[in-house]
This record gives C-alpha cells, structure tokens and sequence, in this order.
C-alpha cells in the first residue's frame, strides 16, 4: 500500500530523513567521486595521447591527413552517441538544473557511459571544452542512480542528484567547498541545514576519493603574493568592472553562436559538430596552446618569464573564439575550465595593460591573474560567492578573500546592469523551451527566468485556489511538487503547506515578482481570536 501524503511530509521534515540524508550524501560521494575520478583519469589519458600523436603529425602532410581522418571518425562516434542519448548534450549542468527542478528525468543507466565516452572523445579530438559541466552531470547521475538502487520517491531524488553534482565539481576542480556553493547558490537554489550538511559530506567523500588516486596536486595551481595595499583597491574595483562587461559579452557571443547553431537543421548533430572538429584539426598544427581546457596556458602566463601582453590578448581572444563554436555547436562538453583559462587571461592583461602604468608592483600580478578568474567566474555565471570560494581553493591563500570578493561583487552587479542572462540560467531556460510557443507559458514575452518558491505554513497561499491568487504580472506557475509528486496545476488546484511551485517570470521583472512572491508564501504563526 502507497504511504500517504501527510506521511510523506512526515518522513520528509523527519530527524530520522535528515540523519539518513547525511549517509546517503556519502554513498552519493563515493559513487561521483569513483566515476569522476576515472573521468579525469581518462581525459588526462586522451590529452596524452593527442598532444603525441599531433606532434608526431606536425612535420608530415601525410600524417596530418591521416589526423583528419581519424578525427572525421571520432565525429561519427559522438555524433552516434548524442543521438542514442540526447540527454548528454552540451555542459551537462542546465540537465542537471531540470533534473533538480522536476522538470527533466534522463536515464542514468545510458548517460553515463554517452557522457563518459564522449567527453573522451572530445578531449582525444582537441576541442577547447572544460570537464567540470560533464564531471556535474556524471555526478548527478550516479547520485540518480544511487536514489534508485534505494528506491527513494522523487523528491529526495532530487537532493541526491544535487549531492551527486556537487560530488562531481569536488572531484573535477579538487575545490569541494566550491562544488557544495555551486550546486546551492546555481543548481538546488535553496539553504537549508539537511541539504548543505548532506551535500558537503558527498563533496569532501568525492574530494578524498580523487586525491587518493591522482594525488594533491591542484587542478590548475593559482599564486596569491600577499594581501594587496589598500590604495590598489581601486585597481580591484576597476578589473570587476572590465569582467562584468566581458561576462555580458561572454554570455552574449555564447548565446548568438547557438543561436546561429540551431539554423542548422539537417544531418544534425554531423553538420553542426563538423565544424568544431575541422576547428580543432587546423589548431592542433598551428596553434597547439588553444587545443582541451587550456591549463597549460594558465602555467605560461604565471612562468618566471611570463608572456608578452600582445600574446595574452591573442590567446583571450583565440581561447574566447574557439570555445565559443565547439560549445555553441551542442559538443558535449563544458565551459568552466576554459572560463578559468579564459578569466586568468583577463587579470593577467588588466594587470600589464592598467597596473604597469599606474606604478603596480610587479610582484602583484599572480594577484590579479587570481582575481581575473573571480571577476570572470562571477559576470558569467552570476554567482559570486562560489567564485570567491573557488578562487580561495586554487590559491590557498585567505589573503586572497577580501580583493576576491571585492572584485566578484562588481562582476556581478556591472554584468547585471547589462540586462545580459545568466549563463546557466538562459541554457536551462532554452533546455525547457520556455518561449512563447510553450503552451506552459504562453502570453509570456521576452527572456525568462524560473524559480522556485515553496508555500509557508500559515502563509497566505496556503489552501487558496490557483486561480485566486493574485499573482505578480508576467508569473505563471509550471508544475507543483507535492510530497515527492509532481502536479500540473490548473485554476481549481489548492495550494498546501510545503507545496514547491515552479514559476517562471518576465527576467526584467523577475526581481519585483519573488519579492511579492515571497512575502505572500512566507510562513507565519496564526493569531488565535
């Protein structure tokens, strides 16, 4: 017999669910961490591989040619395997956004091994794509897989499949304090003290796993010198302002090549990918540094001999260029880590085009380098807490907090004033098909933002009818989660205490409408008359 509702809620605001949570977040950690581990395993492997193989072909046409036809293969292979598993399109994190939002159930047992293979594959090939977005769908999914094999209801699935997320970025950035604020302040959008213990144990599990394998050494190494002079803080201000503008540009450029992408309508996904790959093909042989995530370009920049400025501004530009099409082309692959790349590159120029001048001491420029991947992290992604947090995992120095932060904050509210998307926000966004052609949101123009709110006991919403509610203009509500199921609301559906709404709301007035949103759902004890 099925457990009831008001049994649900009972077992899910149970200390028994949240002691029990804490235990499955670990199992969760072991299983990311083992797969995310053998992933990096592998994409070091492919990266070997190619960099012998292309350097081997470098002085032989023949072999070059030879290159090309290997790669023509490699295109077949993921092209076959996006189209047995759709799911594994892209970063991963925007699927990973819907699984936790209710509104996506992929299949663990086939993304997985899609996602595995072609990340592989990719990193074989040279294109400039990150693993962290598949390292947070892979953990995700084994945080799935992991729910199912404990036959959890969907809505502690869900947890899990954030845990696992955050298993995933610990594991792939070795940062497991920046996967626990990623997965929260991006992904799950929620505090609460079950959740965040939950998910830190399935991070640091993940973190320890990885490190037993592949060692302590950072991901990508970053150097802090000493706290900057107070007088240098405008210097600070001045670089979160120039990577706020470069994060809406980013976004920008990003979103108008998948839109450019998309006109591409036959032989998919073969047409789109060939060119990414032809791509990858002409830079292994004339510009190497631009091929995978780009970590070797991060140590040429930080090298006692350094790089000249003009090379820096290049590699932005070859970096932004490159990344750009292989992503904007649907390749399975994410942007993190060449964001990284790409943000220490932006402190690095900052510092040589703006300190240099201004009498900066050249002792600081590893400083900025760091804060170029703050300022940068934070204008695309809008989520400035993480970046301070993965800027402090990289270094290692708290010296580094305060000039992070600083930077980080005038990232996100410069790149804001820009009315440019989030980034993960608008791919979640495109995922769903929220347009005006969705039957779900219809009369709804312009850019779209979802949130969710959650019903307060004794709050205003509770036991109104949908159609009653006085909702903020430009809201419409998605799907209701109730006790673990999903409902698809109609005018003549009551609201109750605990209920999840999805909402999706006009992005220009996305702020007004969660402010009314949550004063009307917050909770609130009932005077007795």
């Amino acid at each position: 017999m099925s457990e009831s509702p008001s049994g649900e809620v009972t077992r899910r605001l149970s200390r028994r669910l949240q002691v029990s949570l804490v235990f499955e977040g670990a199992l969760v950690g072991v299983a990311g961490g083992l797969v995310v581990t053998l992933y990096r395993a592998a994409l070091s492997a492919a990266e070997g591989v190619l960099r012998s193989l292309t350097g081997a072909a470098a002085g032989s046409p023949a072999l070059a040619l030879l290159w090309l036809g290997a790669l023509a293969l490699i295109l077949v292979v993921v092209s076959r395997l996006i189209l047995w598993e759709p799911a594994t399109s892209g970063s991963g994190i925007p699927q990973v956004d819907a699984e936790v939002a209710g509104r996506m159930d992929a299949p663990w047992a086939r993304v997985l091994p899609a996602k595995f293979a072609e990340g592989t594959l990719l990193a074989l090939s040279g294109l400039s794509l990150g693993r962290e977005g598949p390292s947070i769908q892979l953990g995700g999914m084994s945080g799935k897989a992991v729910s199912r094999m404990l036959r959890r209801g969907r809505g502690e699935e869900r947890l899990l499949v954030t845990c696992g997320a955050a298993a995933g970025m610990s594991a792939a950035f070795h940062a497991p304090f920046t996967g626990v604020l990623f997965t929260l302040e991006e992904i799950h959008k929620e505090f609460t003290a079950p959740l965040i213990i939950s998910v830190m144990c399935s991070a640091i599990v993940s973190d320890l796993i990885a490190s037993q394998v592949l060692g302590l050494t950072p991901v990508l190494a970053l150097a802090f010198a000493r706290d900057l002079p107070h007088a240098s803080y405008v210097l600070v201000g001045l670089l979160g302002v120039a990577c706020g503008l470069l994060g809406a540009l980013h976004n920008r450029g990003m979103f108008l090549c998948q839109d450019l992408f998309s006109r591409v309508r036959s032989h998919l996904p073969y047409a789109r990918l060939a060119v990414p790959f032809a791509l990858a093909w002409a830079a292994a042989f004339l510009w190497p540094s631009l091929m995978c995530g780009g970590d070797a370009i991060v140590e040429h920049v930080l090298s006692p001999e350094g790089l000249a400025t003009g090379t820096i501004l290049a590699l932005l530009a070859g970096k932004y260029a490159f990344t750009t099409v292989c992503f904007g082309s649907g390749a399975p692959g994410g942007t993190l880590f060449p964001l990284v790349v790409m943000g220490a590159l932006v402190g690095g120029a900052f510092a040589r085009l703006v300190g240099e001048p201004v009498g900066l001491d050249a002792a600081f420029f590893p400083n900025f380098v760091a804060l170029g991947v703050a300022g940068l992290f934070s204008g695309v992604v809008r989520a400035p807490v993480t970046a301070v947090v993965l800027v402090f995992e990289l270094t290692g120095s708290f010296d580094a907090l305060l000039s992070a932060a600083l930077v980080s904050i005038a990232a996100y509210v410069t790149s804001s004033l820009t009315r440019t998307d989030a980034f993960y926000e608008h791919l979640l966004a495109r995922l769903l098909g929220t347009t005006t052609d969705d039957p779900a949101v219809s009369g709804l123009g312009g850019e779209k933002s979802l949130h969710t709110v959650r019903v307060g006991t004794g709050s205003r919403l509770e036991g109104m009818l949908v159609r009653d509610v006085p909702w903020p203009d430009g809201v419409r509500v998605v799907t209701i989660e109730r006790a673990g199921s999903q409902i698809l609301p109609t005018g003549d559906t009551h609201l109750t205490a605990l209920d999840e709404l999805l909402v999706i709301s006009d992005e220009t007035a996305a702020d007004d409408a969660l402010l009314k949103l949550g004063l009307m759902s917050e909770q609130r004890v009932r005077e007795t008359e």
